[in-house]
């Protein structure tokens, strides 16, 4: 596995490849998760390249960017197991006096983009940068981030990147909290408080299981079901699936997506619910719908 640092030398390696390149975007502090989309992209292509970057545009001035976990070496041993031929751990990707931005209006709206202004402008543009010095193939998200996962598949799909999006499925602790590098910012007590969020998708999900379709009814499940384990309730919604539009009644696809704040630390997750199956989809494998 190669590790470099610099552009130059990032264009130089990606030229060395021939076949498919597989690619997986990430800010370090990395787990088992992206472990896990690093081993899909090394099983779905010739090589995979790996980028490990803390994106200061995505975050806001109140946000944990200075004490956001950076934890190299550990990433890079990660990254080998994986499967990784190549990672690249710039230290910028900004000129001092960079004006282009990119904005995906109506995907970047809602849920986290509401409550976290001008994120997903720096998660966009970051990432069309990234596309854009190694050229990949297939690039890889968890569907933990699907708001981000979806934006991003809307981006590529509207200015024509040659590339193919993919969305994981999440990878979870084994009592059911997703993995999040913002987890080991949790205490013992918040760690414990935070295993309510997967109860309550699950909760959720029994309901709809049993014929439940009315949004209003399920949301309000959610909000109950967070009760006090949390110490606020940033957002607990349904959501149609292929936009994220509003929705009164479930007749296709729909995300049930939650970000509460456990302590200081602002934790996501969802799951897809659809009518058909009436089970969660996991799509793993498959571009996610426009």
């Amino acid at each position: 596995m190669k590790v470099v640092s610099d552009k130059v030398s990032l264009r130089k390696a990606r030229a060395s490849f021939k076949g498919t390149v597989g690619f997986v975007p990430t800010m370090g502090a990395l787990h088992a998760g992206h472990a896990s989309l690093v081993e899909r992209s090394a099983r779905d292509n010739d090589r995979t390249v790996v980028s490990i970057f803390v994106n200061p545009t995505q975050f806001g001035p109140k946000e944990d960017f200075s004490k956001y976990p950076r934890t190299l070496e550990a990433d890079l041993a990660l990254c080998r197991k994986a499967g990784a031929d190549l990672v690249y751990t710039p230290a910028t990707l900004y000129d001092k006096d960079h004006q282009t931005w990119i904005d995906v209006e109506n995907v970047a709206a809602p849920l986290c983009g509401e409550r976290r202004p001008g994120h997903f402008r720096g998660v966009a543009t970051v990432v069309a940068k990234f596309f854009n010095l190694v050229q990949p193939t297939r690039v890889y998200f968890g569907q933990k981030d699907a708001q981000q996962a979806m934006l991003l598949t809307t981006m590529a799909r509207e200015l024509d990147f040659p590339l193919e999006v993919i969305t994981c499925p999440t990878v979870r602790e084994a009592d059911g909290l997703a993995m999040s590098s913002r987890n080991r910012y949790l205490s013992p007590d918040e760690r414990k408080r935070a295993l309510v969020i997967s109860r309550t998708l699950h909760a959720v999900q029994t309901l709809f299981d049993k014929g439940e379709r009315d949004v209003d009814k399920l949301e309000s499940v959610m909000e109950s079901a967070l009760g006090a384990e949390v110490d606020r309730v940033d957002y607990a919604e349904i959501r149609r699936w292929r936009d994220l539009g509003e929705i009164k009644m479930i007749e296709e696809p729909v995300l049930a997506t939650i970000a509460v704040f456990v302590g200081n630390t602002r934790l996501i997750d969802n799951i897809v619910l659809t009518p058909k199956r009436g089970k969660l989809a996991s799509r793993q494998g498959a571009k996610r719908p426009a």
